[in-house]
């Protein structure tokens, strides 16, 4: 099957950037579209009553997808948005510590860093040593951070700019057991890993819809645990705090009143799953995740460099970061698309240098020669050194 032709994307770039905003297929974006017609023929009536009716019916469909119950759950526009609303919410006094690694995507970064100036709490940046060589290595070193003041962990599931799935059950294990809040930025997992809330039992997780699950951009949820949600205030204050006609659920209330906006992405959710349904997308993200690993282990030995963390499925999904240098990171990733209409993030990392290559249905072996064809024009150039 040509899974290209199920997509928008255009057929002269080679895009091997799906982890940074997804891609939305032609049949999610028709239904999508029909919705916002539908909510220009009659506003009134779709943003105060229709409208809900079938965002009550998307946040069902996305809680029985990832496990959990559909009241703990809302729709936010992204994770960055829904971290800043647990983060302002917290209440952290001087001296406590937010407990994270050197690997979190930058805005999650910026947001701790902001609040616990205002505060006066302390965001801890343990750093990861690369790579990354077992389980046990992860977790003592992340572990050696932990302090009498440390208070809340804060990890992604699957990390930005390095592609790696950390070892999350375990670590929300540990916290449990230290009586730690535990908060997960799962921006890259819904659609790409399997993901099971109530499996995991973390007290905050975030993820996002835009990517591999595929929907409109602006699609993300934030979960909360039924037992932590009174202390989460909305960052918009509008018509659910004192409500007129106050819902079963204050957490619904405060955070899916946002005022007059057009949230017909939201609404896609079940249109994913039936697109995703249709293809057996279980299969192709397996077969994928299998794909990943094989090329990886390719460039590896055709480039002769150290992958950043174990070759296998604990450690890898659709993603793989190739360590680089360059002086210019930013000037290489418009060559790369404005030279060879190579669409690939260059991912930056503390001192570290990524490119990073998503492996989605669509994707060609020859996709993934031209990069290889690339990376040898740009070594042979001196603008990357591996």
């Amino acid at each position: 099957m040509n899974y290209k032709e199920l997509f928008l994307l255009d057929p002269e770039v080679t895009f091997l950037n799906f982890g940074s905003f997804g891609a939305c297929p032609k049949e999610i974006f028709l239904e999508y579209q029909a919705i916002q017609l539908e909510l220009e023929r009659e506003p009134v009536q779709f943003i105060t009553r229709t409208g809900l009716d079938k965002l009550h019916s998307s946040r069902e469909a996305l809680a029985s997808y990832i496990n959990c119950h559909p009241d703990d759950l809302v729709f936010m526009v992204n994770p960055t948005y829904a971290i800043n609303t647990i983060a302002r919410s917290l209440n952290l006094k001087p001296g406590d510590e937010i407990l994270s690694t050197d690997l979190e995507y930058g805005a999650m970064d910026r947001t701790w860093e902001y609040y616990c100036e205002q505060s006066g709490a302390k965001y801890v940046r343990n750093p990861i040593t690369l790579p990354i060589r077992s389980k046990e290595d992860f977790l003592n070193e992340f572990w050696s951070a932990c302090s009498d003041h440390t208070k809340v962990i804060f990890v992604s599931h699957i990390t930005s700019a390095t592609g790696i799935i950390l070892p999350v059950e375990e670590i929300c294990d540990e916290a449990r057991k230290r009586g730690l809040l535990i908060i997960l930025d799962g921006a890259h997992v819904p659609g790409h890993i399997p993901l099971d809330i109530q499996k995991l039992d973390p007290d905050v997780y975030t993820g996002a819809c835009h990517k591999w699950m595929m929907a409109p951009k602006g699609v993300s949820f934030l979960y909360v645990k039924r037992e932590q949600q009174s202390w989460v205030d909305p960052l918009l204050i509008s018509w659910g705090y004192q409500s007129e006609f106050p819902s079963h659920s204050q957490f619904l209330d405060y955070h899916q009143t946002a005022g007059t906006r057009d949230f017909s992405a939201f609404l896609t959710i079940p249109a994913c799953l039936r697109f995703m349904e249709k293809y057996n997308w279980a299969e192709v993200a397996n077969i994928n995740r299998q794909r990943t690993n094989k090329l990886a282990e390719e460039f590896m030995c055709f480039f002769n460099f150290t992958p950043i963390s174990p070759l296998n499925q604990d450690w890898l999904g659709q993603l793989f970061s190739i360590p680089i240098q360059t002086s210019d990171p930013q000037s290489l990733q418009r060559l790369l698309f404005d030279e060879y209409r190579l669409e690939l993030p260059v991912a930056r990392n503390g001192k570290h240098t990524f490119l990073r290559f998503s492996v989605q249905a669509f994707n060609t072996g020859s996709d993934y020669e031209r990069l290889k064809e690339v990376m040898i024009q740009l070594l042979q150039k001196g603008i990357i050194q591996l």
